[in-house]
């Protein structure tokens, strides 16, 4: 009964948390050389503890970009993520500081963690392959605007 009742209270929290999260999406656009993306902006502990969970496909020219306050050693994981995805850390110039390419969902619990190996302020969540296709690497810079 007392693990019925855990289940049953994260479930209620992702429910309100998503339809926060949902009700004021914010979108810019993203460019990794003349590539254009549109990228949900998480920008808040809520938005960023959704992210892109659930979410059955990821578009091509779609990511998730987490903004945090200042650069630090930032860890994701893929809990309740559906897709592969590949996982890159920004510095606060925007340059690309560490990658993981094709991460796969959670299928364990506890989930792994993929953290920064360096200082980052930015994570950019694209499709899984999405940045060996476009060739990124280490140091390249990726340009968008949030205020």
């Amino acid at each position: 009964m007392k693990h019925l009742k855990s289940v049953i209270g994260c479930f209620l929290i992702v429910v309100v948390l998503g339809s926060c999260v949902h009700a004021q999406v914010r979108m810019v656009p993203l460019y990794i050389g003349s590539v254009e993306f549109t990228v949900e902006i998480a920008d808040t502990i809520e938005k960023q503890m959704v992210g892109l969970m659930y979410r059955k496909t990821i578009p091509d020219d779609f990511g998730m970009l987490f903004v945090n306050a200042e650069e630090d050693y930032h860890s994701m994981w893929m809990k309740n993520t559906l897709v592969h995805l590949d996982l890159i850390f920004l510095n606060k110039s925007r340059q690309v500081v560490d990658m993981y390419i094709n991460v796969p969902p959670c299928e364990k619990d506890p989930c792994e963690s993929y953290p920064s190996r360096v200082r980052a302020m930015y994570v950019l969540e694209l499709r899984g392959n999405r940045a060996k296709e476009l060739n990124l690497k280490i140091g390249d810079t990726i340009f968008f605007i949030v205020d």
